[in-house]
């Protein structure tokens, strides 16, 4: 079984990403071909720093690398080096309909928040079922919020198939971990850099409470009683802390009497506790100099290797070899 995901390296990591794309690629290494790029061609959409991009690329591979990511288990590339991707990308524009990016939600919200319109953010799907279909990948973890692309990326290699062949691409299945596909920020809203409500993974102690502290809560008095179904502060915590610890804070929201910053002094301690042992391995990490270079050149040779014969059978399908 091929596993596929990407990551925009458009900031640093955060929460969101960890539980939404890092964790279940980490959960499957050893499980199968596990392949995971950065890509810095989608973070071309909102993000027109150069220096900022490549210095994003690679603190994105350290903080991988420090979350546990196994070179030897998965290979792990920058999409830009794989020129597979973009290339796939525009055959596959010429058989997508209009309607279909019409139709997607994600470039709708994007823009609503305020986010520079471009043509690159709006046929964004294309260049995402690109990096799947080049890889023949048989499934693809995706937050809630990606399951629509997926489904673009599926319904765009039926069209090839429909117009050069059965079989000229592969068909991918999403994998949905319905438990943390959406992780909430600050605001309740989805985690995004896009949006500005994240909590980074590696921030330094004394930002991470502050940025804690900065979670969007009610008027609710002390005394009173608070829902937490409602709280994001419970939803954050019940990714860190143990059913009986989730439980504790829910029952303690429910009597009253606790404040919410009580609440975001023990959410703040369970991600400083949970995030130590990778805190550590990232030092190592940036004591090693040359190495994450490394890592990622053997990547994109592993990836050409595999995304090669596929995009040639493409090729000689559609009539360019």
């Amino acid at each position: 079984m091929r596993i596929l995901t990407g990551l925009q390296p458009s900031g640093i990591l955060h929460i969101g990403n960890y539980f939404g794309a890092i964790k279940p690629i980490l959960d499957l290494q050893g499980r199968g071909e596990v392949f995971l790029f950065l890509a810095d061609l989608h973070a071309l959409t909102s993000l027109t720093d150069a220096n900022a991009l490549r210095e994003n690329v690679r603190a994105a591979a350290v903080d991988l690398l420090a979350c546990g990511l196994d070179p030897e288990r998965t290979t792990m590339w920058r999409q830009s080096d794989v020129a597979y991707h973009a290339e796939l990308m525009w055959i596959l524009s010429t058989v997508t309909p209009m309607g279909l990016m019409e139709r997607m939600v994600a470039y709708k919200e994007k823009t609503q928040r305020g986010i520079s319109s471009n043509v690159g953010l709006f046929t964004y799907p294309i260049l995402q079922a690109a990096d799947i279909l080049a890889y023949e990948a048989d499934r693809v973890p995706v937050g809630k919020d990606q399951k629509q692309h997926l489904e673009a990326t599926r319904d765009i290699a039926i069209k090839i198939n429909e117009a050069f062949g059965e079989g000229t691409l592969k068909l991918p299945e999403a994998q949905i971990a319905e438990d943390v596909a959406v992780v909430p920020g600050l605001d309740g809203q989805k985690m995004s850099k896009s949006y500005g409500n994240t909590i980074d993974i590696f921030m330094p102690e004394k930002a991470l409470r502050k940025r804690v502290m900065q979670i969007v809560t009610d008027s609710t008095p002390l005394e009173d009683p608070k829902d937490p179904d409602a709280s994001t502060i419970v939803a954050l915590y019940r990714l860190f802390a143990t059913a009986e610890q989730v439980q504790q804070m829910k029952d303690e929201f429910r009597a009253g009497g606790v404040g919410y910053g009580h609440f975001k002094q023990r959410l703040f301690e369970a991600i400083w506790e949970f995030y130590a042992p990778m805190r550590q391995r990232r030092e190592e990490i940036l004591a090693r100099p040359g190495y994450v270079d490394e890592v990622l050149a053997e990547g994109a040779r592993r990836a050409r290797e595999v995304a090669g014969p596929v995009v040639e059978r493409v090729w000689k399908a559609v009539g360019l070899r």
